[in-house]
C-alpha cells in the first residue's frame, strides 16, 4: 500500500508554472473559479454561492492533505504566483491500488495556452515518481472534449464509456474513464 507524505508540501514548477497549495489567500480567485458556470460546466460539483464556501473547500483540501488522503495545488504563473489561475491535483486515492484519480480545472481566459497539460505533466511526473502511483485515472464528461483532449495528448487511454451512470442535479450524465500507467508515461 501506498505510504504517502506530504510535509513539506510539494511545491512543483515548470518553466510557465508554479504549482503551491492553496490558502486563505486564494479564496477570491477560487471563488471566481468555483463560481462560475462556465468553468464548472463538466464538473458535477455545486457552485459556491459566497466566500464562506470557498474557505470551506480550502479548509477541505488542506485537511486531506494533512491526512494524507489526497493532494490538490493551485496552478499560478511562475511570475504572479499570488494569483490562481487553476486547480489540479489527486483527488480520490486508491492506496491499496498504487492508483489515484487527477481532476483539474482552469481559469476561463487561460484555455488555450497549453497551461493544463504542462500542470498535468508536472503532477503526473510527482504521481509516479515520487509519490511511486503505478497508475493514474481521470473521469470525464464525454461531452467535455478540450478535456478530452488534455488526456489523450497527455498519454492517458480511453478504458470505459458509461452511459448515464452518474446521477446530479436532477440528471443523468454519461461518463468517460481514462488510464494511464506509470510505464506508459512520457513526460
Amino acid at each position: 500500500m501506498l505510504e504517502l507524505s506530504f510535509t513539506p508540501f510539494p511545491q512543483l514548477t515548470t518553466p510557465r508554472l508554479l504549482l503551491r497549495q492553496q490558502t486563505v489567500a486564494d479564496k477570491h480567485d477560487l471563488f471566481y473559479l468555483r463560481s462560475h458556470p462556465g468553468i464548472m460546466h463538466f464538473i458535477p460539483r455545486p457552485l459556491h454561492q459566497n466566500l464562506d464556501d470557498t474557505l470551506q473547500f480550502i479548509e477541505m483540501l488542506n485537511t486531506g492533505i494533512a491526512n494524507r488522503e489526497l493532494i490538490h495545488w493551485v496552478i499560478t504563473l511562475a511570475q504572479q504566483p499570488e494569483r490562481v489561475i487553476g486547480c489540479i491535483g489527486f483527488v480520490r486515492m486508491k492506496k491499496e491500488h498504487y492508483r489515484s484519480e487527477v481532476g483539474y480545472l482552469l481559469h476561463d481566459g487561460y484555455r488555450g495556452q497549453g497551461i493544463m497539460q504542462e500542470a498535468l505533466q508536472a503532477v503526473l511526473h510527482y504521481g509516479f515518481n515520487t509519490m511511486g502511483l503505478h497508475s493514474v485515472e481521470a473521469v470525464i464528461d464525454p461531452a467535455n472534449t478540450a478535456s478530452a483532449a488534455v488526456l489523450e495528448k497527455g498519454g492517458f487511454t480511453r478504458e470505459g464509456y458509461f452511459r448515464e451512470d452518474f446521477f446530479y442535479n436532477g440528471k443523468f450524465y454519461d461518463t468517460a474513464f481514462y488510464s494511464l500507467l506509470a510505464r506508459e508515461h512520457r513526460p
